[in-house]
């Protein structure tokens, strides 16, 4: 149901979905924001930001100096009971490890959330991104390898209704953002079972992705390669990644069967 369909009908609870919002404001590149940036990111008044703000630090999960604020540690227990009924993360990471001493190169599961991806997984072996990317992290996934090997693994039009939902703009100057060609490529995706992204989220960067299926076949998340365009080229990353991702993916929905 959408914020505004739920609002409508008298179950929306607008102060939570506000305080969330106030919460989400924070990211990996914005980790202290002042009062004015919370209310802007928040989309929300300065009045109201701050109400929010001194609530969550009261609760413990907002520190403050005299001009900016930050999230707490605390803020992980938010999502410690999704991640502790989870079984994908403690299934996946000795298979990430694995592949990761096998390819030489940083290795992660995602799962879909809305229409971006979240890390749930990861084994990096260096930096090769301007953002450090951690278990949480969100990309957008049309731009990513994992989220095209996930979004192919919907319907068609329940893709479609993502891709709708997106805000599809070029991060790059080879990011595909056209709805029609992105179809296509999710469709080329789906018949072949893996995806390659060169350079699309970050120039660069290049990733190759398969999806993970759960006991009754579906896409349940998305494993990837990632590495640098200065030290393998898109053959390699098919040629000498792909084969042991698929490997390790298949290992993977093994164990996930048995879940």
């Amino acid at each position: 149901m959408s914020e505004t369909a739920a609002a409508s009908n008298g179950d929306f609870v607008q102060s939570l979905a506000r305080g969330l919002a106030v919460i989400r404001a924070f990211d990996a590149e914005h980790a202290e924001l002042t009062l004015s940036d919370v209310a802007r990111r928040a989309d929300m008044t300065r009045a109201a930001a701050r109400r929010f703000l001194l609530t969550l630090q009261t609760l413990g999960y907002v520190a403050s100096d005299d001009r900016s604020f930050r999230l707490t540690p605390r803020v992980l227990e938010l999502g410690f009971s999704y991640l502790s009924s989870l079984s994908l993360p403690e299934i996946v990471q000795p298979h990430l490890e694995s592949l990761s001493r096998e390819v030489g190169e940083s290795v992660s599961a995602a799962v879909l959330d809305g229409t971006d991806i979240v890390y749930v997984a990861r084994v990096p072996t260096r930096r090769i991104m301007s953002v450090r990317i951690t278990i949480g992290t969100r990309f957008p996934a049309y731009a990513t390898s994992m989220g095209r090997v996930l979004l192919a693994g919907l319907r068609p039009s329940d893709a479609d209704a993502v891709l709708t939902a997106s805000d599809l703009r070029p991060l790059t100057e080879r990011t595909l953002a056209e709805p029609e060609v992105l179809r296509e490529e999710l469709a080329a995706v789906r018949a072949q079972g893996w995806a390659l992204v060169d350079g699309e989220l970050e120039p660069g960067l290049r990733s190759v992705a398969v999806p993970l299926h759960g006991r009754d076949g579906r896409v349940v998340a998305a494993v990837n390669v990632s590495t640098s365009a200065t030290r393998d080229s898109v053959e390699h990353v098919r040629d000498a990644y792909l084969p042991a991702l698929r490997a390790a993916a298949a290992a993977i929905d093994a164990e996930l069967h048995l879940v």
